[in-house]
């Protein structure tokens, strides 16, 4: 007897579990280095103003043609590193009209966004995939 109903096992259909990127992503595969490159790289801000985007944006822009993994999280750190950039900035003004009142919540959010880093680090190189919380998805 045929059920018309698809099964988690049929072919066609992916899993419910696996990421978007295509599956996971064995030890040994090259892209799951670059997946990691392209969350490590934001670490390079702690060095230069600049890094905590251009880092994972320049992984991300070198290796997305060769590996649809690393253009899914390139996409996800640049996004992350993007709406830290905003949340900073929102929260450096209004710093300025609150008399530095939001200065704590300033370095909580930079202390958050290494951890976040280090933590989505660690789950997308156990091949795990990983999405930044409170992350605006600028870039689809």
């Amino acid at each position: 007897m045929s059920d018309s109903t698809p099964s988690s096992s049929d072919p066609g259909r992916p899993a419910p579990n696996l990421p978007p990127t295509g599956g996971p992503v064995s030890p040994n595969d090259p892209a799951r280095s670059w997946n990691v490159a392209c969350h490590l790289a934001a670490l390079t801000g702690l060095f230069t103003v600049v890094g905590f985007i251009l880092g994972p944006l320049i992984v991300w822009l070198l290796k997305k043609a060769d590996y649809p993994s690393v253009d899914h999280h390139g996409k996800e750190a640049v996004n992350f590193q993007l709406s830290v950039l905003l949340y900073s900035f929102g929260l450096g003004v209004t710093s300025a009209f609150t008399c530095g009142l939001t200065v704590p919540l300033l370095l909580v959010l930079v202390v958050a966004q290494v951890v976040l880093v280090v933590v989505a680090s660690i789950k997308v190189g156990n091949g795990e995939d990983y999405r930044y919380p409170l992350t605006l998805r600028l870039i689809k």
